[in-house]
């Protein structure tokens, strides 16, 4: 499969990568694994940019990290997107966080209003819900931040460009 559009995601830091990928690896010894894009650390989707415009989304990357400092997150209650495919954890929206990405969403799709998210499993409904009440046993609220910024192509994954926020915003 050639490679598609172009997504601008936020990395949360070590810490909430550990607390996180201890989510998943219980669900994995459950034996879920989920279709999700293997490699990817733990971040929310901040924008999406079409494939010519890769460009501008490494200098649009590349601001915002040098505008932006570490975002804190407070991951504090988990989703499904219908059809239940996607179990999330969901941030609660910050001025901080929304700054963040009305700073680099360029390109918003009107049919789909942006929705904060931190994916961990992707997978056929009856999997996902299957999968909930085991994520629920250690799941529990935490603030993490938000403290690097990589854009990627997709489908394969290329990782086009990385950059701390170091910004005093």
């Amino acid at each position: 499969m050639a490679e598609q559009f172009l997504t601008l995601m936020a990395d949360l830091d070590d810490a909430s990568q550990t607390l996180m990928a201890d989510w998943y690896k219980n669900l994995n010894l459950a034996g879920f694994k989920g279709v999700q894009t293997p490699g990817l650390p733990f971040h929310i989707s901040l924008a999406s940019f079409p494939l010519e415009k890769e460009q501008e989304a490494v200098e649009l990357t590349r601001k915002a990290a040098g505008e932006f400092s570490p975002v804190p997150v407070h991951i504090s209650h988990l989703g499904l997107f219908a059809p239940g495919k996607v179990l999330f954890g969901s941030p609660e929206r910050t001025a901080a966080l929304d700054a963040l990405h009305s700073f680099c969403d360029r390109y918003p799709d009107p049919q789909y209003a942006w929705t904060p998210h931190v994916t961990i499993l992707i997978d056929e409904p009856q999997t996902v819900c299957e999968a909930l009440p085991l994520l629920l046993k250690s799941f529990h609220p935490f603030t993490g931040r938000i403290t690097r910024l990589h854009l990627c192509a997709f489908w394969p994954t290329r990782e086009v460009f990385a950059a701390e926020l170091k910004g005093k915003n």
